[in-house]
């Protein structure tokens, strides 16, 4: 910071503050999205879920995903491991995965991702994004609010499905199991194209947990959102050079609304 109060500072502080403005533009979100968040006799019971790692609002640019770590869905039938259904698939040049499930029967799908490690040399961080989507299948509206024992976590304090635009959601950012107060949760909106932001602030909407760790949000509009509280995370890990890094911990949950018509 030192450097920024030079006989230079006006500009080293712009260029600062535009390299700050860049950076925050960026966010990086973990996908997990299936194909329908409600399964029903119109849907029939077969899911597709698609993994990209990218920037939602700005639809991209994709990074290349490493080989998933685990894949796996908690339902009535138990925990399941489906690492073995990935497909890899080349989008754009980059590696992204898909998986296709069958659902068995009524309930609540809890399906999950542990991605593995993305380094990420603009931050000099790597990041590690704990994901997590539910699917509710015939009507069932039974463990939605399970918790999955992952590294970090949101506990959702709102049914995740069957919401409308303007519905408020609420969480809790747990980690290791335990609320972490004033967590910081980075949101974004899965663009489809109708949107164009006016400016950086509106990419990414940031808000913070309270003392118990809880967050709200209101999603003002149909389609699917992502909230992602970030964790520093306790030790380092090695980047592809095998120098120790920061790394990034992020708690995601996808969510999905539709306009009252």
């Amino acid at each position: 910071m030192t450097s920024l109060t030079s006989q230079s500072g006006p500009i080293r502080i712009s260029l600062a503050m535009a390299l700050m403005s860049a950076a925050g533009a960026h966010a990086h979100f973990q996908e997990l999205i299936p194909s329908t968040d409600i399964v029903n006799a119109e849907t029939g019971n077969a899911l597709t879920l698609e993994m990209r790692f990218t920037h939602p609002m700005e639809q991209g640019p994709l990074m290349t995903m490493g080989e998933p770590v685990q894949v796996g869905v908690l339902s009535p039938n138990g925990r399941e491991d489906l690492k073995s259904g990935l497909e890899a698939a080349d989008v754009d040049g980059k590696r992204t995965y898909r998986l296709d499930y069958k659902i068995k029967q009524p309930g609540d799908y809890v399906f999950y991702l542990d991605p593995a490690p993305y380094w990420e040399p603009a931050e000099g961080t790597m990041i590690v994004h704990y994901t997590k989507v539910v699917v509710d299948a015939y009507g069932a509206e039974e463990g939605w609010d399970a918790d999955l024992g992952l590294p970090v976590e949101i506990e959702p304090l709102v049914r995740p499905y069957g919401l409308w635009a303007g519905n408020l959601f609420q969480g809790i950012v747990k980690r290791g199991g335990k609320a972490v107060p004033f967590a910081e949760v980075e949101v974004e909106w899965r663009n489809d194209g109708s949107i164009t932001p006016p400016s950086d602030p509106y990419i990414t909407q940031v808000i913070k947990a309270d003392a118990n760790g809880v967050f709200s949000y209101a999603m003002p509009k149909a389609g699917w959102w992502g909230f992602a509280a970030l964790l520093a995370g306790d030790e380092p890990m090695k980047n592809p050079d095998g120098e120790a890094v920061p790394v990034e911990l992020g708690a995601l949950i996808w969510i999905y609304t539709r306009e009252m018509r």
